[in-house]
């Protein structure tokens, strides 16, 4: 038998291939690899099970110069996305088989349509999901601080829309002072949602230091906005401890993202005009406030100054009659005093005369009796006198002008002072 060469069978093959398939077919797959090359597009094709997403089918397929440029703008136009891997689309192909290069799919047009209702159930999946964890409505509890002026900036630090953000708040019309700080990230393509994530966890290791987050995005094509769709994103942004703001400069409608912030506004400008408006108020309040203060203390003061000025007139008067009385009261008490105080005298002296006449024997004998007693202390005294003792050879030591008793009061280097009968002596204890 006569084998085939390998180059005889494709050419079989792709015969076979060309009578059998000979129309254009939409299929719906998800791209799990998508690559431009000298203008041709390379695609890798996927589908999932739906139970325990393993591939079940895979396939290559190509877009032509000729074409791609046509599709892919159709397709960011209506559907407000890039074409990315990890995208589920809806392609119109038909059949190709090369002998040497193998079978592909040649892909002539990509459906905008059925990427966005796609990507619409998914961001309502999200949605549903941060409701049902009750993490949806976080952010909007979270009150903006009345002096936010501590802003820690998520943004490219190469962006249009960061520089404009920057200028917007340092050149207001107010004079105020804002203290930005950026924390860099990716704002578009497929790693904006991990590059996000990782901006927002370093700010959140210096939380203290700032009043808000302004998540910004410009100076880009407003088309690939899925990465700010997705739920891990929405989740760590609904869950931050301090409000964001967003101005990703979405055209179309919110992304999630925006959804679970505190404030949203389109674009980096309108952020920091956002943040000069809420300054500027709070300063206006503040302004008004003090006036209102100032205002109501004058007026206090008027009022206080009239009714001191009404009391003033009737002091005079009011004292001259308070004088009267007292000066009355004073009289009737003074004659009061006299008169019970020459009763006292009275009555004590008629009891002395007569105490005097039993008391003179006695007071004698008692005296007597004492003096006794003092000549005895006297005696005793004079025994006790430490100048005696120092006559007798004895001497006293003091520290500080204490008498020391004892040589365990003493330490080395204290200056003691020793007294004799007839002079004094310093000494330092070795």
């Amino acid at each position: 038998m006569k084998a085939l060469s390998l180059y005889e069978l494709n050419n079989l093959v792709r015969e076979t291939i060309a009578v059998s398939l000979t129309d254009e077919y939409w299929v719906e797959a998800e791209l799990s690899e998508l690559r431009e090359v000298r203008g041709h597009c390379y695609m890798e094709l996927i589908q999932k099970d739906l139970f325990n997403n393993a591939p079940v089918a895979k396939a290559a397929a190509k877009c032509w110069k000729s074409k791609w440029v046509g599709v892919r703008d159709k397709f960011e136009r209506i559907a407000g996305q890039y074409l990315h891997a990890g995208l589920k689309v809806m392609l119109k192909v038909y059949p190709d088989f090369h002998e040497a290069y193998g079978f592909s799919w040649i892909v002539t047009d990509i459906n905008p349509e059925f990427t966005m209702g796609d990507m619409a159930r998914k961001r309502l999946e999200i949605i549903n999901k941060l409701k049902v964890d009750g993490v949806f409505d976080l952010q909007k509890d979270l009150q903006i601080p009345m002096f936010a002026q501590r802003i820690a900036v998520i943004s490219s630090a190469n962006a249009a829309g960061y520089g404009d953000f920057c200028n917007q708040l340092e050149n207001n019309d107010y004079g105020l002072k804002f203290y930005p700080r950026l924390f860099p990230a990716i704002m578009q393509g497929e790693n904006v949602e991990k590059s996000v994530i990782e901006a927002l966890n370093d700010v959140y290791e210096k939380v203290d230091d700032f009043d808000v987050v302004v998540i910004i995005r410009g100076g880009g094509a407003t088309s690939d906005m899925s990465g700010f769709d997705t739920l891990a994103l929405a989740e760590n942004v609904a869950n931050f401890p301090l409000p964001i703001i967003t101005g990703i400069g979405h055209e179309r409608d919110e992304s999630v993202l925006d959804m679970v912030s505190n404030t949203r506004v389109k674009t980096p400008t309108a952020a920091a005009a956002f943040l000069v408006e809420h300054l500027s108020d709070v300063y206006s309040r503040v302004i008004d406030a003090q006036e209102e203060i100032i205002t109501t203390i004058l007026h206090r003061m008027e009022v206080e100054n009239i009714r001191l000025q009404r009391l003033a007139e009737k002091i005079p008067m009011l004292f001259s009659i308070f004088k009267s009385q007292q000066i009355s009261m004073l009289d009737k008490l003074f004659v009061n005093i006299v008169n019970r105080m020459n009763q006292k005298v009275s009555t004590c002296s008629y009891k002395m005369s007569i105490i005097s006449k039993d008391l003179i024997p006695v007071v004698q004998y008692r005296l007597t009796k004492e003096s006794y007693k003092l000549q005895l202390i006297q005696q005793k005294l004079e025994t006790l006198d430490p100048v005696l003792l120092l006559k007798r050879g004895y001497s006293i030591t003091t520290f500080k002008g204490k008498v020391v008793k004892k040589a365990a009061d003493l330490k080395r280097g204290d200056e003691v002072e020793t007294r004799f009968e007839n002079g004094t002596v310093k000494s330092i204890i070795e």
